[in-house]
């Protein structure tokens, strides 16, 4: 016997279904609802808006790459390798969803007010891709990390969206933005050691 699904992600699957097939800025929360099987005031009591289910579905990834990753020993490598390794994780867990993915990305480019929408849950995402690959997150020297790391995952992630199985052209766009950010990083992991040692000593 099949295992009963939750509510959330019977919507959140039945979204991204849509969006392969439909696209993403004509669909609307009753479609989606129906989609689900559920109720519009089930759905209601759950997400207010579109945005909030792309939202549920990155921290679902997040779950995903957190539970990958614990059971990887990562201790011995580079911060700049641990991190690709990660995200690597990240684009392996979003692969079965890479028509949804195209279609609304396709979609939110023409919609900025939409996209701007997705920022914030996109950071947090990528803050605990920077904490799983042993990278700290937190304070100004962290936000400053995440906000690096955005730009690095929005342009190996425009490579993805367009690559294949093997994913060959999104590693070498990875791997080559963090080579270029590598330097950058661990100046930012000092700096934040030094703010640490600074409050100790305070």
């Amino acid at each position: 016997m099949a295992a009963k699904r939750d509510p959330e992600d019977k919507i959140i699957d039945a979204a991204l279904k849509l969006a392969a097939s439909r696209g993403w800025s004509g669909l609307s929360l009753a479609d989606i609802a129906k989609s689900a099987r559920v109720g519009l005031p089930v759905l209601s009591g759950l997400f207010s808006s579109k945005s909030e289910i792309l939202a549920a579905f990155s921290r679902r990834i997040d779950a995903e790459v957190l539970k990958a990753a614990s059971a990887e020993d990562l201790s011995d490598e580079a911060a700049r390798d641990r991190l690709f390794d990660v995200l690597m994780m990240r684009f392996d867990a979003l692969a079965p969803h890479k028509p949804a993915l195209k279609r609304i990305a396709q979609d939110l480019r023409r919609d900025p007010v939409a996209a701007a929408g997705m920022v914030l849950p996109m950071l947090q995402s990528l803050g605990w891709m920077l904490e799983a690959a042993g990278i700290d997150s937190s304070g100004f020297g962290g936000g400053l990390r995440v906000r690096g790391i955005a730009l690095v995952w929005g342009a190996a992630f425009r490579v993805w969206l367009d690559d294949g199985d093997d994913q060959a052209k999104t590693m070498a766009e990875l791997d080559r933005r963090l080579r270029g950010g590598e330097a950058f990083i661990e100046r930012l992991q000092s700096f934040g050691r030094r703010g640490r040692a600074t409050e100790a000593a305070a």
